[in-house]
């Protein structure tokens, strides 16, 4: 049981004046994604499981390659997220299921050398929906600089009876980056580091 691959698309771009102000290096981020066709479009299946450890690893593995390719190393790439987007015979389970999975994530999170999760949206929507990857530090949750959204849309997908899969990065933070991290907030609030209600 393989997923059943109709194209992979790639996004880039180099922000080089941002606020009306140079960056002091190119603002680079990049996405990859493959559109594939919906295993369970059209029909109510109650055992996912089967189709999500088949589909997970190998778009992983794919993804991943691919966008390392285009950051040159997964050591370069900063900030990182995933998304997915379900056509409009599938259900927003089948989205979720296809990216929130370790089999699908950690091929990301190993090549990158992270400690953070993975930022994520799943979502349903026809061809030409924007695909809005949110990316965070890949280390350090907190770090808002990198608290980004790396957004395209690709013509044709998803169809009907088709999902997107979807990996994103950054290579940096936001060039001017002036709010701070949270952990200033905690400290401001009189919390400490691990309070969970802080945001």
């Amino acid at each position: 049981m393989r997923p059943e691959i109709r194209k992979i698309v790639t996004y880039q771009e180099d922000v080089l004046i941002e606020g009306f102000k140079p960056a002091a290096h190119p603002w680079s981020m990049c996405a990859a994604a493959a559109v594939i066709t919906n295993p369970w479009a059209g029909k109510f299946v109650e055992d996912l499981k089967p189709e999500i450890q088949a589909y997970g690893p190998e778009l992983g593995a794919l993804l991943t390659q691919r966008i390392t390719d285009m950051a040159w190393s997964g050591d370069r790439i900063e900030a990182f997220g995933k998304a997915a987007v379900v056509g409009l015979d599938g259900e927003i389970e089948h989205a979720s299921g296809l990216i929130h999975t370790l089999r699908f994530g950690n091929h990301f999170r190993e090549a990158v050398g992270a400690k953070s999760y993975l930022a994520f949206t799943n979502i349903r929507g026809g061809a030409n929906a924007s695909i809005q990857i949110p990316l965070m530090d890949k280390n350090d949750a907190g770090r808002r600089s990198h608290y980004l959204t790396i957004q395209f849309a690709i013509t044709d997908a998803p169809r009907a009876d088709e999902v997107v899969v979807a990996l994103g990065a950054a290579l940096n933070g936001r060039p001017h980056h002036r709010i701070g991290d949270r952990y200033q907030d905690l400290k401001d609030l009189g919390h400490d580091l691990d309070n969970p209600a802080a945001v």
